[in-house]
């Protein structure tokens, strides 16, 4: 079986050898055993069971939540010369019996499932006819409630294997789970003797930042001006942020669309499928947008608003980057997005449950500490998931920037006498209005409330207002203040305030001094001068016109990281264009000429 699982890895996929944690999983699926993998967004997960299904006699079936997953997948794997098929909503009732059938007559190796569907009688006479020798279960994560994304729809699953007279090889597949949900995943699949793998969840790729800018759709602007040409997702805490953003970057003339549950069907799926065929670059999102999208060449996330913990905001981040090169992973961060989330959590579906509602209180928690360390970001990410960590990563933005340790007691008295002075005279505001008052401003609505008369009125004119906005959110998440209030927050003063005020207790904070990083986006293996763009240009135009013939994703034609490999290797003949990465018998018989043709125009030689 060795030498047929390298066959087919590299017949059907292209590869050579195995990424790290792959060749164990297929060994012990087709040595019979149940599993649990857990492994990184890109790590290669839909390998470990495609490979044992290629082998194992009979048809897999394959538990899957998104339609949008199932389709990608289907596309790849016939594109690679895989029979494959789906059964989901997408169907018409013709197309469901058809591809029913075909499953029927043993036309496909690899059928992906609904877990909705797992009820229907039909499901359960395919079961007894056919010899299905695996069940995979795809975010796996999905049937604990522990985890961020719970379905009650995967409760059906264990029950689905328990009508096979020879219970299936059962696997279960997630890129995050903390050890709480992994024991739930093992109890409710029943899983027997399981192999167990968690191959690590730090992907070395991703560059992580966490930033506070005063002005968020400014700093968003500034960022996507400097990644024009680049894919990537926002995404947004509500619908009526994904609306304003996405109105605002097509204003500024950048390409984007929309994707909250609001819409109806029709327009979700349009704009995805725009997205995933790269006719439109940005993604302006709720959570609702994601999973299962395997769309390779994602270049950034960015998070607008911070998430309510960190599975949810590691899963969403590490869409960026699948095709291994550099990518960024960017979070905006504002204090005002814990009392949001604080909110969202209390007086959601779970409020029913108060240890649940706990739970994910704790887990916001874990996010605020993330999105407010002056840690390393990664380390932070990889020890909550139980993985330890250098203490420097140096692709984050706080290994990246140079801390200094400040003394912020006067500064932190001024701004908490400022809120003391305010509420002695029975009014509250918001930051924007304390800090105004503390830099003395003009303005009209400040002087006509008489609040130039306070004596904090000025006291901090020649401080610069982000560095006041640093220290006061600072208090604010010390508790020294606290905020009141959703759409428009007032501070107050916190239940530690007379530490500072009356106590005279001494305040310092890191306070980052930035200094240039890495440009993101360079392969560690070349330098901007030997690549050439000219040339990846020219690939990228030849996939897009068969990607549109084929009426399928660029990606699934080839990645990006296998046309880089074609503008590093030159490829000019049948036997070099094998050795690029991704390129596997089939597709260099369905393309190998066409792309080897383009290479050799660009060099101007012939094959030797």
């Amino acid at each position: 079986m060795d030498q047929e699982k390298f066959r087919i890895l590299k017949t059907y996929f292209g590869f050579t050898q195995f990424r790290r944690g792959q060749e164990e999983v297929i060994d012990a699926l087709l040595a019979g055993r149940d599993v649990l993998a857990v492994m990184p967004t890109g790590a290669g997960k839909s390998l470990c069971y495609q490979i044992p299904a290629l082998i194992l006699e009979g048809l897999t079936v394959v538990i899957s939540p998104l339609i949008s997953l199932m389709k990608d997948q289907v596309n790849a794997l016939s594109d690679a010369g895989i029979p494959a098929a789906y059964l989901n909503s997408s169907l018409s009732p013709r197309e469901y019996a058809d591809t029913l059938a075909g499953a029927g007559r043993g036309d496909y190796r690899i059928l992906y499932i609904a877990p909705e569907r797992l009820r229907r009688e039909d499901m359960y006479r395919l079961g007894e006819r056919l010899r299905i020798p695996m069940v995979v279960i795809d975010e796996a994560h999905c049937i604990s409630q522990w985890g961020h994304d719970f379905r009650p729809s995967y409760l059906v699953i264990a029950e689905f294997i328990r009508i096979f007279s020879k219970r299936p090889i059962t696997a279960a597949f997630t890129a995050t789970a903390t050890g709480k949900v992994r024991d739930d995943i093992v109890r409710i699949l029943n899983l027997e003797d399981p192999f167990l793998l968690t191959t690590g969840f730090n992907r070395e790729n991703l560059y992580f930042g966490v930033g506070r800018p005063p002005d968020k759709v400014r700093s968003l602007l500034s960022y996507l001006e400097n990644h024009r040409n680049k894919s990537g997702i926002i995404y947004c805490s509500t619908r009526k942020t994904v609306e304003e953003i996405c109105r605002t970057l097509n204003a500024r003339g950048f390409g984007a669309a929309r994707y909250h549950a609001g819409l109806d069907d029709r327009e979700r799926h349009k704009n995805q499928d725009d997205f995933i065929y790269d006719r439109t670059p940005i993604m302006v999102a709720t959570n609702a947008f994601g999973m299962g999208i395997d769309k390779s060449n994602v270049s950034f996330v960015i998070h607008y608003n911070m998430p309510k913990n960190i599975e949810s905001y590691y899963q969403e981040a590490g869409r960026a980057g699948r095709d291994g090169e550099a990518a960024d992973c960017i979070l905006f961060y504002s204090p005002q997005d814990v009392q949001v989330n604080k909110f969202l959590i209390t007086n959601g579906d779970a409020e029913r449950d108060e240890a649940l509602v706990s739970h994910h209180l704790e887990l916001l928690k874990h996010m605020t500490y993330y999105a407010t360390t002056n840690d390393c970001l990664r380390s932070h990410i990889l020890g909550y998931f139980g993985e330890s960590a250098p203490h420097f990563c140096g692709n984050c933005s706080n290994c990246t920037t140079q801390f200094e340790n400040n003394d912020i007691t006067i500064p932190a008295q001024k701004i908490l006498s400022c809120v003391y002075r305010i509420e002695q005279r029975g009014k509250r505001f918001g930051k924007l209005m304390v800090i105004n008052i503390l830099k003395g401003s003009k303005n009209e609505k400040l002087l006509s409330q008489g609040l130039k008369s306070l004596s904090t009125y000025g006291i901090m004119a020649e401080t610069d207002v982000h560095r006041i906005r640093t220290i006061l959110d600072y208090l604010v998440e010390k508790e020294y203040l606290a905020q009141e209030g959703e759409e428009y927050p007032v501070l107050l003063l916190g239940p530690r305030w007379e530490e500072i005020l009356r106590q005279k207790k001494a305040l310092s904070m890191m306070l980052p001094k930035e200094r240039e990083r890495k440009k993101p986006g360079v392969p560690a293996d070349e330098t901007p001068g030997e690549f050439r763009e000219d040339l990846f240009a020219q690939l990228k135009e030849l996939r897009n016109r068969l990607a549109q013939k084929a009426r399928v994703p660029a990606y699934i034609i080839f990645s990006d990281a296998s046309l880089r490999d074609m503008c590093r290797k030159l490829p000019k003949t049948p036997e070099q264009f094998l050795t690029v990465s991704g390129v596997g018998a089939v597709k260099m018989e369905k393309y190998g000429g066409l792309f080897t043709d383009l290479i050799k125009a660009y060099t101007g030689t012939s094959p030797p």
